[in-house]
């Protein structure tokens, strides 16, 4: 599935066009999946992002192709967003460290 690379920001028609679901599909995900937060127009028409569509992809390949539920695709959305993201304590802790380093230096 290609995303076009120019564009930001995708309705939902398109979106389902692209992905190959109905609307009613992206619109029950949404419920589903934290994930995915399509902003709102002044239309009141969903407006997805391009983080939105890689999310939406990866709900899809889970539930289509790995057969898992939507419990098993949340929790395995949800682990591979802890694998991904720093790990919060050794971030501060070299912060840390690097603020004592500064303040020997300025000292």
């Amino acid at each position: 599935m290609d995303v076009p690379e120019g564009k930001r920001y995708f309705r939902i028609g398109e979106v389902s066009r692209m992905i190959g679901v109905e609307p009613y599909v992206l619109r029950y995900w949404e419920g589903e999946f934290p994930q995915i937060r399509p902003n709102r127009a002044d239309t009141n028409q969903r407006i997805y992002q391009k983080k939105d569509l890689e999310t939406i992809i990866e709900i899809k390949r889970l539930l289509y192709e790995e057969k898992l539920t939507i419990e098993g695709a949340r929790q395995r959305l949800k682990q591979r967003r802890q694998e991904t993201e720093p790990d919060a304590k050794a971030l501060i802790d070299e912060l840390r460290t690097g603020l004592r380093d500064l303040l020997k230096i300025l000292s």
